[in-house]
C-alpha cells in the first residue's frame, strides 16, 4: 500500500506529489467513467482509514528526499478524499512541519453539504470541484451516487463552500458521448456563474471507462459547450491529458497550434494571426488536418480548430 506517488506533472497544478489517503475505489459515486474500475464500496459517512501520523510520516518523508518541493501536494486517491475524516488534520500538520507546501484536493464534490466535511477542506490552497450535471436524471446516469444523496443539497455546499473557501477553487467536468445534453450546458453556465471559479475545466475519457459504452464526446458537444460557459463569462480550459507548456510558444508552429487547441478551441481568424506572426502559411493548418490531429467545427456560424482526442496517443 503506498500513501504517497510521484511527484507527476500536472497540468492544474504543475508538479504534484500524490497522497492516497482512501483505500482503492471506496467512493460515494460510481462514476461510469472511471478509470481506475468500478466502486468497491459505496459509503458517504467520513470516517478513518488510515491513522493521520502514517498519512503525514510518509508526505513528509517523500518531500525531504526531493531536492526540490513540488507545486502542490495533493490529494488524490483511488477513491473520495473528503470520506477521510481526518483530511484536514492531515493538511494541517503536514503544513506545521513545511511550511512552503502548498495542499490540494481534488473531490467529487458529494460530501460538500456537510459543514464539517466543508470546514476540513478550508484548509487547503486549491480544491478541484467535481459538477458533472446540474441536471438529476444526467447525475444520476453519469455519476451514479449513493443512494442516500441528493443533488440540490450537494449544489448548495458547492456554492457555500465557493463563498468561504479562501483558496483557488476550480471545477471539473466531464463530457461523454452517448448522452444527450440537450439544455444542460445552458443550465451548468448559470450554475457555474454562483460558484465562480478560477477555471471551469471540461474534461473528456482519455482512458478506458469502467463502463464500455462509455465514448469520447463528438467535438461539435465539446465546442458547444466551450462557448456556451464563456459567453456566461467563466475562464474555460479542457482538461484531456496534455501536460505540456501549452500556452508558450516554443518555435515549433505545429506544435504551437497543437498545444493550445488542446486546451481551447481557436477560430480561424486566430489561427491565421498566430500562422502570420510565424512566418508560416496555411498548409501547416492542412497537413495537422490530414494527420488527423487537427479538427475543424463550424459552431454559430464560424469555424473553430480542436486537438483531435486520437491524436493523444499518437
Amino acid at each position: 500500500m503506498n500513501i504517497v506517488f510521484g511527484p507527476v506533472p500536472s497540468r492544474r497544478l504543475g508538479m504534484s506529489l500524490g497522497v492516497n489517503n482512501i483505500p482503492d475505489k471506496v467512493c460515494s459515486y460510481a462514476c461510469v467513467y472511471c478509470q481506475i474500475g468500478r466502486t468497491l464500496k459505496m459509503e458517504v459517512e467520513p470516517r478513518e482509514f488510515y491513522s493521520p501520523d502514517l498519512v503525514v510520516s510518509s508526505v513528509v518523508s517523500k518531500l525531504y528526499s526531493l531536492q526540490k518541493l513540488p507545486d502542490y501536494v495533493t490529494f488524490v486517491p483511488d477513491g473520495e478524499p473528503t470520506l477521510d475524516i481526518n483530511l484536514g488534520k492531515e493538511i494541517e500538520e503536514i503544513k506545521d512541519k513545511i511550511s512552503d507546501v502548498k495542499l490540494a484536493v481534488i473531490t467529487n464534490s458529494s460530501l460538500l453539504w456537510r459543514e464539517e466535511v466543508r470546514t476540513r477542506l478550508l484548509k487547503a490552497d486549491f480544491v478541484s470541484l467535481k459538477v458533472d450535471s446540474c441536471s438529476e436524471h444526467l447525475w444520476r446516469k453519469i455519476d451514479r451516487p449513493h443512494k442516500s444523496l441528493k443533488l440540490e443539497k450537494i449544489l448548495q455546499g458547492i456554492r457555500d463552500f465557493s463563498k468561504e473557501f479562501s483558496g483557488i477553487v476550480v471545477t471539473e467536468t466531464m463530457l461523454i458521448g452517448g448522452v444527450d445534453y440537450s439544455e444542460e450546458f445552458e443550465k451548468l453556465a448559470e450554475y457555474l456563474t454562483q460558484v465562480k471559479p478560477h477555471i471551469a475545466y471540461l474534461g473528456v475519457p482519455t482512458r478506458p471507462p469502467w463502463e464500455h459504452w462509455v465514448r469520447q464526446p463528438s467535438a461539435e458537444t465539446i465546442a458547444k459547450a466551450y462557448n456556451l460557459l464563456t459567453s456566461h463569462g467563466l475562464k474555460v480550459e479542457y482538461l484531456i491529458g496534455y501536460e505540456g507548456n501549452q500556452f508558450v510558444g516554443g518555435g515549433n508552429i505545429e506544435e504551437d497550434i497543437l498545444a493550445i487547441t488542446s486546451v481551447h478551441p481557436m477560430r480561424r481568424d486566430a489561427v491565421e494571426k498566430m500562422l502570420k506572426d510565424a512566418g508560416a502559411s496555411w498548409d501547416v493548418v492542412e497537413k495537422l488536418i490530414d494527420e488527423g490531429k487537427l479538427l475543424v467545427v463550424t459552431y454559430e456560424g464560424k469555424e473553430f480548430f480542436i486537438r483531435s482526442m486520437e491524436s493523444w496517443k499518437k
